[in-house]
C-alpha cells in the first residue's frame, strides 16, 4: 500500500512540475508587442508591413529572432514572417509580416514568442542569378514575373555570337499560376530551348524588349534622343522570399555623363509592381532621368496621368491583353510624353524626372490571361489604386 501511495504521490508530483514548466514556457504580457495598422483609404488593403529590428529589441535582448511569432489580435494562427539582411552581417535588419486591414479601419496584431513551426506558403516571392540561361537576374510573386540580362549576353551580341541580348530594359513573363515558375521554366528550356515562349498551360513569354526600356527601364533623355545603358555587369541577391525579394544589380558608367547607377529591385507578394529604388552619380548635372515602356508596335493605347503619377500601355499580346505601368510621386515628375520613333524597339512611353541622386517608381503589369483583371478599365483601377497607396502608406503604431 505504501508503495502504491509513493507511486501515486511521485506522480502527482511529476504532473504538477510539468504543469508548472508548461506553464512557464508560454509568453507573459512582459514578452509581448502589440501592433496597430491604419489604413485610411476606401478600400481594403492587404500588404506586407516592414518592422525595424530596434522596435522588437524587447523580445530580441534573450531570445533568437527565429522564436517571433505574430498574429492577429485575437486569432489562433501565427502568420509567415521573413527577417531581412539589408547590410549582410548575418543579423535580421527588419521583419517582414502581411497585414489585412479593411477600408477606412484599424487592424490589431500581437507579437510574442513562439518555438511553433509556421508552414511555409505555396504563395511565394523568388528571385536568382540564372547561369543556365546565360545571366539572366529573374524574378517573380505568385501575379507576375520579370527578368534582367547580364554582361555575357551583352558579350555575345557584341561579337556577333548567337544567343545574346543586348538591353538594360525590363522583360516580362505572363504567368498564370500563384506557385513559382522560374526554376521549372528555364530546366524546361535547357532541354527543349525556346520552351518558356510557348505557353503549356502555366503563361509563356512572348514579350519582347530588344532595345526599348521593356517596363521600368531607364535612360536619360537629351535633344531628342534617349541614352540607356547596356546590360547589368554585377548583382547581389539580398533576400528571395517568401514575402519580400530583394536585390541589386549594377550598372557599368553609362552616356556621356558617365552615369553610375545600381538598381535595388524588390517585390512584395500580392503585389504586381515590382518597386525599383534607384542610386546614381555622375561628374555631372544629369538632365532628365527618364523611365519608360516599350509601344512596340504602337498600336496600343496610353493614358498618361501625371496629376496622380501613373502611366499605362494597353496592348494585344497574341489573343489575350497585356497592361503595363509605372508609377511613381506625381512630384518627381517633369513631364511624359510618347517618342514615336521609325527605328525599331525606339517606341516608347517615357518620363522624365529630375530628382537629385535617387529615385524610386513601381513598374508593373497585368495580363487578362491570368484572370487578374478582365479589361484596360481595371488595370487603370489597379494603377489608381497603386497611386493611392504609395501617396498614404498604412501607418503602424508599435505599442510595447
Amino acid at each position: 500500500m505504501r508503495y502504491k501511495y509513493f507511486k501515486r504521490a511521485l506522480f502527482a508530483a511529476g504532473f504538477f512540475q510539468l504543469i508548472t514548466l508548461t506553464a512557464c514556457t508560454k509568453t507573459n504580457k512582459h514578452e509581448e508587442i502589440n501592433i496597430e495598422i491604419k489604413n485610411t483609404l476606401g478600400f481594403s488593403r492587404y500588404e506586407i508591413i516592414s518592422l525595424q529590428r530596434n522596435k522588437l529589441q524587447p523580445l530580441l535582448d534573450k531570445n533568437d529572432p527565429k522564436n517571433i511569432r505574430i498574429k492577429e489580435q485575437g486569432a489562433d494562427q501565427y502568420l509567415v514572417t521573413q527577417w531581412v539582411d539589408n547590410d549582410g552581417d548575418g543579423k535580421g535588419d527588419e521583419l517582414l509580416f502581411q497585414a489585412n486591414v479593411a477600408a477606412n479601419a484599424t487592424a490589431k496584431y500581437v507579437i510574442m514568442l513562439d518555438t511553433i513551426q509556421v508552414a511555409e506558403p505555396k504563395a511565394k516571392t523568388y528571385s536568382r542569378f540564372v547561369p543556365e540561361r546565360i545571366d539572366d537576374y529573374a524574378w517573380e510573386n505568385n501575379k507576375v514575373a520579370f527578368r534582367a540580362y547580364g554582361p555575357f549576353a551583352q558579350q555575345l551580341v557584341e561579337e556577333g555570337k548567337e544567343g545574346g541580348t543586348l538591353s538594360s530594359g525590363i522583360d516580362l513573363w505572363l504567368k498564370k499560376v500563384d506557385y513559382s515558375i522560374i526554376d521549372s521554366w528555364y530546366k524546361k528550356n535547357v532541354a527543349n530551348p525556346g520552351y518558356y515562349h510557348i505557353e503549356h498551360g502555366e503563361g509563356y513569354d512572348p514579350y519582347h524588349v530588344g532595345a526599348s526600356r521593356g517596363t521600368g527601364g531607364t535612360g536619360l533623355w537629351e535633344k531628342d534622343s534617349l541614352q540607356v545603358s547596356k546590360n547589368y555587369v554585377n548583382y547581389k541577391t539580398i533576400a528571395t522570399g517568401p514575402l519580400r525579394t530583394v536585390f541589386e544589380l549594377t550598372y557599368a558608367p553609362w552616356s556621356s555623363y558617365g552615369v553610375q547607377e545600381v538598381k535595388r529591385i524588390s517585390l512584395d507578394l500580392d503585389s504586381n509592381f515590382s518597386k525599383f529604388e534607384i542610386s546614381y552619380r555622375s561628374n555631372k548635372m544629369i538632365p532628365n532621368y527618364t523611365v519608360g515602356i516599350t509601344l512596340h508596335d504602337k498600336k496600343g493605347e496610353v493614358n498618361i496621368n501625371k496629376p496622380k503619377g501613373w502611366f499605362r500601355h494597353w496592348e494585344q499580346i497574341d489573343s489575350a491583353f497585356v497592361g503595363e505601368g509605372i508609377v511613381l510621386s506625381p512630384k518627381l515628375i517633369d513631364t511624359a510624353f510618347v517618342h514615336d520613333s521609325k527605328t525599331a524597339d525606339q517606341s516608347n512611353l517615357l518620363i522624365l524626372t529630375n530628382p537629385k541622386d535617387k529615385i524610386t517608381y513601381y513598374a508593373g503589369f497585368a495580363w487578362t490571361g491570368s484572370k487578374q483583371i478582365r479589361d484596360v478599365m481595371d488595370w487603370d483601377e489597379m494603377l489608381d489604386k497603386q497611386a493611392k497607396i504609395i501617396a498614404n502608406p498604412l501607418e503602424v503604431k508599435v505599442i510595447k
